[in-house]
């Protein structure tokens, strides 16, 4: 059967789909490649397998877990209310307001968080007591410094004013998202100022505000180790305890990993579910289903196959 007489009859006809060996040798080598890591991992005595499983769930490593948690979660519900005021002094026409922000984001995205951790646990060396007086009244209270600021209350306080400058910014640019168009229409529809921000801007704005919070909010759980340097317990320095007893560094210090791991994934699971919560309308779900409602068919038409 000549060529021109299979174009003429549709039945002759048949795709073939192209082949891609790039891809298959490529996936090839990978899996080839991960299969003698994970190999070399599972028959190396010196992980200590058995004594990861047993120092997984124990009682100070559990605490270390609970605490590190409790950190994550002060800092960043108290750091993103911190980050949205700060961002709400950036946007608006106060110039004081505006420069106050400003430099709070410059100073605190520019510090590292392990050096704000060293001042805030050494603030005692600036003020000895802290006190409150009023002009003719004298002082009304006061307490030393080393009584207020406990390693817990210096790492929430580092943590917290770290958190909300990053949070600042992406509150910030969320806000920014929004068309003016929206606020005008809001305007024009009679709401008030904070009837515009709750149901017009913060809707609009989640969008852009979730994937990067998400983010911080993960990292931030991981920023929580630095606490250890300051004998905190959290799951890094509880890890750190045992092994100064046992002398099986690897094996605590793989204990710690796996459960920073289990951690920022339950995060991750969370983080999906939420933005696909307020990303209603446009979700993966629907655009496949979309998709397969659309169909391709294909003619022929003097010799030519074309997408009808």
């Amino acid at each position: 059967m000549n060529v021109e007489h299979r174009i003429n009859d549709p039945d002759s006809l048949r795709i073939v789909a192209k082949r891609y060996y790039g891809r298959w040798i490529s996936a090839v080598i990978v899996l080839l490649l991960l299969a003698l890591a994970l190999n070399s991992i599972m028959q190396n005595p010196r992980f200590e397998w058995h004594v990861i499983a047993d120092s997984f769930t124990e009682d100070s490593i559990l605490r270390g877990v609970l605490m590190t948690l409790q950190l994550t979660a002060i800092s960043v519900v108290l750091g993103f209310s911190g980050g949205t005021v700060l961002a709400l002094m950036r946007l608006s026409a106060n110039p004081v307001l505006v420069s106050v922000s400003w430099a709070y984001t410059w100073f605190f995205r520019g510090v590292p968080m392990l050096v704000q951790l060293f001042l805030w646990y050494n603030i005692a060396a600036l003020y000895p007591k802290v006190s409150l007086s009023l002009p003719g009244m004298g002082v009304l209270w006061s307490a030393s410094s080393n009584a207020l600021i406990s390693p817990f209350s210096a790492a929430v306080i580092a943590l917290v004013m770290h958190q909300a400058a990053y949070a600042a910014e992406i509150v910030r640019a969320g806000i920014q998202s929004v068309g003016h168009g929206q606020l005008e229409a809001a305007k024009a529809l009679g709401y008030r100022p904070g009837e515009i921000f709750r149901y017009t801007v913060l809707p609009q704005a989640m969008r852009a505000i979730l994937p990067p919070a998400g983010n911080e909010i993960i990292g931030q759980l991981k920023t929580t180790a630095v606490v250890s340097v300051i004998s905190l317990q959290d799951v890094l320095f509880s890890a750190q305890i045992i092994y100064q007893r046992t002398y099986q560094v690897i094996p605590l210090l793989l204990v710690a990993t796996l459960w920073y791991l289990l951690m920022t994934s339950v995060l991750s699971v969370g983080q999906y579910y939420v933005e696909r919560y307020f990303a209603r309308g446009i979700t993966r779900k629907e655009t496949r289903e979309w998709f397969k409602r659309k169909t391709i068919t294909y003619t022929v038409d003097e010799g030519r196959v074309s997408n009808g």
